[in-house]
């Protein structure tokens, strides 16, 4: 079928039992699985050490007690006081209720600007991703006139080897938060960017969900 036929279903498998990752695999598995059936060969794809169920199993049984607890604090600590939502100035108000109405605007950077930023992250002692999510705090503080910016960002959750090869829901929203400073300087807001990335990929295993519930976070519509 044609690529606009199967983006639907891919999303929507995607969105239901695994992640952008897990979509990867299984177009590599079934591209292995395709040219040794094509070749005659016995299928080639080593035994998976740890199954899903495996994960959840030990998650829930891990993510508790004092382990739970240190992980929420961390977050309750790094969240205090943080702005509810981002005040950009839009051409028209926001509805009562989200509508989805909306469009995906992509744009890729040159390959001159990339190498650029690598190097400016090298030298910064951070990575590209860091860079960037500085860059994007501070642009939304200078729209919005704020100086406290709070930024979702999906993780891969995958900090263990066994589950590197392994289809299922893993990915997790980080929720990092930037305070710009009026004398601050782009390097002052990336080292922050960066300890606070670095924090945040460290308590990266409390599920977003049980984050908002355990913060008691007014939800907005």
């Amino acid at each position: 079928p044609p690529r606009s036929t199967l983006f639907p279903y891919t999303t929507l498998f995607r969105s239901i039992v695994s992640d952008g990752w897990s979509v990867n695999i299984l177009v590599r598995e079934i591209a292995t699985l395709y040219h040794a059936i094509r070749s005659g060969y016995a299928n080639p794809l080593p035994e998976l050490p740890v199954q899903y169920p495996d994960f959840a199993a030990w998650q829930r049984g891990w993510l508790q007690g004092d382990v739970l607890a240190q992980q929420i604090d961390y977050w309750r600590q790094h969240l205090a006081g943080a702005p509810a939502t981002l005040n950009l100035p839009t051409d028209y108000p926001r509805p009562t209720l989200q509508s989805y109405r909306g469009a995906t605007y992509r744009h890729n950077l040159s390959s001159d600007l990339t190498q650029h930023v690598i190097q400016f992250s090298r030298h910064a002692n951070a990575t590209p991703f860091m860079t960037l999510l500085a860059a994007y705090q501070l642009l939304l503080s200078r729209y919005a006139n704020q100086d406290d910016i709070v930024v979702g960002s999906p993780i891969a959750n995958r900090n263990r080897s066994e589950i590197e090869n392994l289809i299922g829901f893993f990915v997790n929203m980080l929720v990092l938060r930037t305070q710009i400073g009026p004398e601050a300087t782009f390097n002052s807001v990336l080292a922050q960017v960066r300890q606070h990335a670095l924090d945040g990929f460290n308590h990266q295993d409390v599920p977003f969900e049980k984050l908002v519930d355990a913060l008691s976070v007014r939800r907005d519509m």
